[in-house]
């Protein structure tokens, strides 16, 4: 029904926006992926996954085309319904998460909060085919640029650090030190973390 709204930016929270669309104010659920990617813009593109329930009709919103089609993927799997595809793409990348399903990457999978075993193992054997069937071209950018916070933060959950936790640890030294680069800002994390 929607492919896109584009508007007046009117409020952002890290869960959802509020979009000026001449003068209609669509409250629209956003991943933190999203979230991180439409800055404080005031005219604001989202591509809507428009969900709908017995009980509601829900607009979900995302930065680009390739996350609303990882997204439509990940709710077509038994079990995942959009707050929980919504929660999954907050957890981690787009990229990331494409890559641990076509490379059958369970473990990667199960460390979302509210995925479990079964859930993971499922999303890769129904959606493993399915991602592979629709080639590179298809695939979300990977070379997209990233601030010195998420590349930082990115670095530390390679590493096997807590994503909360790196998070919490890289907003306070960024609060002291807002010009580091990534290396020193990961430097000072690891004598916190």
């Amino acid at each position: 029904m929607y492919e896109y709204l584009n508007g007046k930016l009117a409020y952002k929270a890290p869960t959802h926006v509020v979009l000026d669309v001449g003068g209609v104010g669509y409250h629209i659920h956003i991943s933190l992926h999203t979230f991180s990617q439409i800055k404080d813009n005031e005219q604001c593109k989202l591509y809507i996954s428009f969900q709908v329930r017995e009980d509601a009709h829900t607009l979900f919103g995302f930065a680009e085309e390739g996350e609303r089609r990882l997204f439509e993927h990940l709710i077509s799997v038994s079990g995942i319904g959009p707050n929980t595809g919504r929660m999954i793409l907050s957890s981690i990348t787009p990229e990331e998460i494409q890559s641990a399903i076509i490379n059958g990457n369970v473990p990667l999978i199960q460390r979302i909060k509210g995925i479990g075993p079964k859930t993971a193992q499922r999303m890769v054997l129904e959606l493993q085919d399915k991602l592979k069937k629709q080639g590179p071209d298809a695939l979300i950018a990977v070379h997209r640029q990233q601030s010195i916070p998420e590349e930082a933060l990115s670095a530390l959950v390679m590493l096997g650090f807590v994503r909360t936790q790196a998070e919490k640890v890289l907003t306070s030294i960024r609060l002291g030190n807002p010009q580091l680069t990534v290396e020193a800002l990961i430097k000072e994390a690891l004598k916190k973390l």
